[in-house]
């Protein structure tokens, strides 16, 4: 288990220092940030103390060391729009974007989960077929075209739900909330349904072929001979190993959500990274394109790894395979 362990975090550290290495390189060659805090009238004298200051008179990978200590404490300068520290604007939206991003996973899969079972279980029944159907729905559609279809019929037409913006946020410590107030859940339905539509058909699609694999094994037929219960071979033993790949796949898909939830966020005026980021590009912000590319290199590593440990754990042919090499 140390060597699993250990091995992952080396690739970690390596992609990493990659990525870090990629968000270096927008300072090079995206813009000169000189330029967009001084402006086009400023001076030679001034420029070139700034450069100073900032370290840019520096050879190229004293910078990019100087870089990846700075990002290592979560320092990443100044935003060049905005004129403050971009740890303090990505602290500021990162909970929202991670509270819309868990709500929308645990959508996926506690709807997604029980959908593939049902299609896997119940193959050629209507609802099975209609499961199918939306599932082929889920997976063509583009989220900003679910996402305005939401506002359309239930902002606009119905009335039901706001279409922007987070609500009412309670304050606990540096983290800010809109989970504790009932303003907070009605903002929060709809952007977290359309994030998670895309995520949920995966998910019910790829239960309900592992589903279906594993039932045509030969340890589901010897249970069946063995006349055990259709329910404890379904629940008790088919769905427990059809989770096991499926597990993995939910762990980089939470990765994926806090990732892609920028056309999300856009689309519902949702204050968090994605639109921050979107806003960066638009300006040219190069410091916090630079701290979003990292942050989120960052969290799909550590959802990897934690995914990698859950899967070493539960898989037995994993840990058997890692005893062999040892010996």
């Amino acid at each position: 288990m140390f060597a699993f362990v250990l091995r992952r975090l080396l690739q970690a550290v390596i992609v990493m220092v990659t990525v870090a290495f990629i968000a270096f390189m927008l300072f090079q060659y995206v813009g000169d940030p000189v330029v967009f805090l001084l402006g086009q009238d400023a001076k030679p004298d001034q420029i070139a103390q700034l450069r100073s200051d900032l370290g840019l008179d520096q050879p190229f990978f004293v910078q990019f060391w100087h870089f990846l200590v700075n990002a290592a404490q979560g320092e990443f300068g100044l935003s060049l729009r905005q004129g403050a520290k971009v740890s303090r604007l990505i602290g500021e939206r990162f909970p929202a974007t991670l509270e819309l991003a868990l709500v929308a996973a645990f959508l996926a899969v506690a709807v997604g989960i029980p959908m593939g079972v049902y299609a896997a279980l119940r193959r050629g029944t209507k609802l099975s077929q209609a499961f199918m159907a939306f599932s082929l729905l889920g997976v063509s559609l583009p989220p900003f075209l679910v996402g305005i279809l939401l506002i359309l019929v239930f902002a606009v037409l119905l009335g039901w739900l706001p279409s922007f913006g987070r609500g009412d946020t309670v304050k606990i410590g540096w983290w800010t909330t809109g989970l504790l107030t009932r303003d907070g859940w009605l903002h929060i339905v709809l952007p977290a349904i359309a994030l998670a539509v895309f995520q949920l058909t995966l998910i019910m699609r790829l239960v309900r072929a592992e589903m279906l694999e594993v039932l045509r094994t030969d340890y589901i037929k010897f249970a069946r001979a063995r006349g055990i219960p259709d329910r404890a071979i379904h629940f008790g033993h088919a769905l427990k190993n059809t989770l096991v790949p499926v597990m993995t796949i939910i762990g980089l898909q939470l990765g994926t959500l806090i990732a892609f939830s920028i056309i999300t966020e856009t689309v519902f005026q949702w204050p968090g990274m994605g639109l921050l980021f979107i806003q960066a590009v638009t300006f040219a912000d190069i410091p916090v394109m630079a701290a979003y590319l990292c942050l989120i290199a960052l969290i799909f590593v550590v959802i990897n790894l934690v995914v990698d440990m859950l899967y070493f754990q539960v898989d037995p042919r994993l840990r058997t395979t890692g005893a062999a090499k040892g010996h």
